[in-house]
């Protein structure tokens, strides 16, 4: 079910369309939201836009209230009638967009963002044409610490650094990604690099998009002088179906990105870190490192695909192009 609704224009500086693009063109600013969980999140989420952009929402859960707030708050719903995960979703909304024009706002449900930030990170592709995604600080609600937001790309060199205990090496921001809570794409860009890849259900898909970007000469910044607040985990309680999503994640993006033998390279590092973990470590900590080093050993995507909590990974990555083209 997909009902129009009449979304507020950006009210802004620049004027109620918004900054311009390179070329002078007047450019909107467009929020999605896939929607999943309580609508209690998706209730505060909405309110903090203020109604100052055309948002649409993609109801993974179906839920009669995520309708009714949609309608409160003057977005679009689409409710596609079985959960989609993140990409597809995505894409979905995306389908229905002019991104020659159109700049997407890609927002979590469990995230606040305000005009004034979204103002900010707007200016950032304004200045700035061949960025192709910004994402701003985030941190939890009611906490003064910055989560970390900014990650170097996967790799199975990563994954040892990471298991000898070097990861705090690979902090800095040569080559990353920002998180997909609060992101900021630009149009154009979506038009150069595709949609999302659809084999990704919830996690890394970002980060896959976010590669392919860069590969095709786009950049990624994440801007300091934008904030946000981020729940994190907010749509989804389950903790043991968050774990087994977020792993599958990881082993699809590295099948895809280095093959079978680094897939193999990646997960032997997993194992053994965790099993280093779970040796020297004590408590929970020591539980949950054992857990991670027997999903491994199983395989991620096998123990999320048994548990019903991933579909079977199959490529699709749709090709967007103007609208007015």
């Amino acid at each position: 079910m997909r009902s129009e609704l009449t979304g507020g224009g950006v009210v802004g500086p620049t004027g109620p369309t918004g900054p311009t693009g390179p070329t002078g063109a007047a450019r909107r600013l467009v929020v999605v939201i896939v929607a999943y969980g309580s609508p209690d999140t998706l209730a505060a989420c909405l309110a903090a836009l203020e109604g100052a952009y055309p948002v649409t929402v993609v109801d993974n859960s179906s839920s009669v209230e995520s309708a009714r707030l949609a309608a409160a708050h003057g977005a679009s719903y689409d409710d596609p009638g079985t959960n989609l995960g993140f990409a597809a979703a995505v894409n979905r909304a995306l389908a229905d967009l002019d991104l020659a024009v159109d700049d997407v706002l890609l927002l979590n449900p469990d995230a606040i963002v305000s005009p004034g930030t979204i103002e900010r990170l707007r200016r950032v592709l304004v200045e700035r044409p061949r960025v192709a995604v910004t994402a701003p600080v985030q941190q939890a609600p009611g906490s003064v610490t910055a989560d970390r937001v900014w990650w170097p790309f996967p790799s199975p060199w990563g994954l040892w650094v990471e298991a000898v205990g070097l990861g705090r090496l690979r902090t800095g921001r040569r080559a990353g990604f920002v998180i997909g809570s609060v992101l900021l794409v630009r149009g154009e860009a979506l038009i150069d690099v595709g949609g999302f890849d659809e084999r990704f259900f919830l996690y890394d898909e970002e980060t896959d998009w976010q590669r392919r970007a860069v590969g095709r000469g786009w950049q990624i910044v994440l801007c300091d002088e934008a904030s946000a607040l981020h729940e994190g985990g907010g749509t989804d309680h389950d903790e043991r179906r968050r774990e087994l999503r977020f792993h599958a994640g990881t082993e699809r993006y590295l099948r895809k990105w280095f093959g079978p033998l680094g897939w193999q390279a990646g997960r032997a590092a997993v194992v053994l870190g965790a099993v280093i973990r779970g040796v020297v470590l004590r408590g929970d900590r020591r539980r949950a490192a054992l857990r991670r080093a027997g999903i491994y050993l199983v395989g991620p995507d096998r123990l999320a695909r048994r548990a019903g909590v991933v579909p079977s990974a199959v490529e699709r990555i749709p090709v967007l192009s103007s609208r007015r083209s």
